[in-house]
């Protein structure tokens, strides 16, 4: 279910913090992030965020296309190995 209008997108607040002194700074660091939950927002584009997936940080370099999603998309918890019948199809 999405989230109303008029309440407006959902970000954290020490995300708006890093992302601000990361571009104050100038540097092009990846910056670490857990909140998978937050919405993409158009301050965010051409900065590295470090997005945790349960495992470790996977580097999310933020572009105009991901505006309005979320961190979470970006970043996959789980690794597909294939179906356990498809070994049989590989040998014939």
């Amino acid at each position: 279910m999405a989230r109303s209008i008029w309440k407006g997108p959902f970000v954290d607040g020490y995300l708006l913090k890093k992302a601000e002194t990361a571009r104050a700074s100038g540097r092009n660091e990846v910056i670490k992030i857990w909140s998978r939950r937050s919405t993409i927002l158009p301050q965010f584009v051409g900065l590295t965020f470090g997005v945790y997936n349960g495992h470790k940080h996977i580097p999310v370099n933020v572009t105009e296309d991901m505006i309005n999603h979320k961190f979470g998309e970006f970043s996959p918890t789980r690794t597909f190995h294939g179906h356990a019948a498809d070994k049989k199809a590989k040998r014939g």
